[in-house]
C-alpha cells in the first residue's frame, strides 16, 4: 500500500473502480524501429495500457498536446480514447486494423514494424469491461494518465506486477485468467499513485462522495493540463457557478478557485523537482496558457520563482 493512504482512500478508489470488472484482455508486444507510427482507434469497451520497455514512444490524440513516454513509463487510457503511437509526434501512421485485424480478448500478438532506426519495445493491452456500468466519476478521468519510471520505482508492488507481465508468456492451465487478473492488478495499482493527492486529504475524500463535487475534484486532481476555470468546472458537472461555488466551499472548506490553484501548484512543484521535465513546459502541463501568469501564481503560492524552486530541489 502507498504510504499515507488509509482506509478512506482505499474506499474512494474502490468506489471509483467497483463497477469496472475486467472481462477479458488482449495484449501485444510492439517491436518498432524508427520511423514508425500506428493510428489507434477508439476502444469504447476498453481501458488501454502502454508500457515502454525500451526506447521512446510519442502519444498523440486529436486536440491534445503530444505526450512523450520514455523507457520505464506507463500510460493508461481509462476510456480507450483513439490515439497515435509513434517515434515522432508529427508522424502519420498505419491504421491499427491493418496490423491487428483481430484483437479478441484472451489472445496476444507480436508486431514488428518501422525502418532501421532507433528501437522501441512496447507492451500494449486492451482491458475489456462493460462501459455501460462506468460511473460519472470514472468517466471524468483524463483521456491519458502517465506514471513515470521514477514514480513506478516508488511503488514496489506495481514494479513487481510489471516485471511479472514482462516475463509472462501466457502458457499452461488457467493462463488466460492469470493474465487477466495480473493486468487488472496493474491497472488498479497504476491509478492509486495517480490519485494520491485526493486520497491523502480527509476533507477531499468526504466531498468526493458528492456526485457533482466529487467529479469536479477528480478533474482538479488529475486533469492538470486543461485550462479549467470555476465557470467551466461548474458547467462540466451541470451546476450553476453560484451553486457550485457554495456547495464546494461547504464540503471542502475553501473556494473552488483556491483549491484548483493549490492542485496546480503542487503538481508544478512535483514536475519542477523532476530534472527530466523541461522548465519551459511546466506551465502548460498545469493548465496555464500564459507563462507569465504561471510564474506569478507560482511565486505567490511558494514565495519563490519556478527556476529558483528547481535549483533548490535539485541541489
Amino acid at each position: 500500500m502507498t504510504a499515507g493512504v488509509g482506509a478512506q482512500g482505499q474506499d474512494l478508489l474502490s468506489e471509483l473502480l467497483r463497477p469496472i470488472r475486467l472481462t477479458g484482455v488482449f495484449h501485444s508486444w510492439w517491436h518498432a524501429r524508427a520511423p514508425w507510427a500506428v493510428e489507434g482507434d477508439t476502444e469504447r469497451t476498453c481501458a488501454v495500457l502502454h508500457y515502454v520497455d525500451e526506447g521512446v514512444c510519442w502519444i498523440t490524440a486529436d486536440g491534445t498536446a503530444p505526450v512523450r513516454l520514455r523507457a520505464g513509463d506507463l500510460a493508461v487510457f481509462p476510456t480507450g480514447v483513439a490515439h497515435r503511437m509513434s517515434d515522432r509526434p508529427e508522424r502519420r501512421g498505419v491504421p491499427i486494423e491493418r496490423l491487428l485485424s483481430d484483437r479478441a480478448p484472451g489472445s496476444s500478438e507480436h508486431i514488428t514494424l518501422g525502418g532501421d532506426g532507433e528501437p522501441s519495445r512496447i507492451l500494449c493491452a486492451g482491458l475489456h469491461f462493460d462501459a455501460g456500468v462506468a460511473s460519472s466519476l470514472y468517466r471524468a478521468l483524463p483521456w491519458v494518465m502517465v506514471l513515470e519510471a521514477a514514480r513506478i520505482a516508488e511503488e514496489p508492488l506495481l514494479r513487481e506486477v510489471i516485471d511479472l507481465l514482462l516475463g509472462h508468456h501466457g502458457d499452461g492451465p488457467g493462463a488466460q485468467l492469470i493474465t487477466l487478473r495480473v493486468f487488472e492488478m496493474a491497472f488498479v495499482l497504476t491509478l492509486r499513485p495517480l490519485l494520491q493527492g485526493m486520497l491523502e486529504r480527509p476533507e477531499v475524500l468526504a466531498a468526493a462522495r458528492h456526485p457533482e463535487i466529487g467529479t469536479a475534484l477528480l478533474i482538479m486532481y488529475t486533469r492538470f493540463d486543461e485550462p479549467w476555470t470555476v465557470e467551466s468546472l461548474a458547467r462540466e458537472v451541470g451546476m450553476s457557478r453560484s451553486a457550485f461555488t457554495a456547495c464546494f466551499r461547504k464540503l471542502v472548506g475553501e473556494a473552488p478557485a483556491g483549491h484548483l490553484t493549490s492542485c496546480r501548484m503542487r503538481e508544478a512543484a512535483r514536475l519542477l523537482a523532476d530534472a527530466s521535465v523541461p522548465l519551459g513546459v511546466v506551465s502548460a502541463r498545469v493548465g496555464y496558457q500564459s507563462v507569465v501568469g504561471f510564474h506569478l501564481a507560482f511565486r505567490k503560492f511558494f514565495e519563490t520563482t519556478p527556476g529558483e524552486y528547481r535549483q533548490l530541489h535539485q541541489g
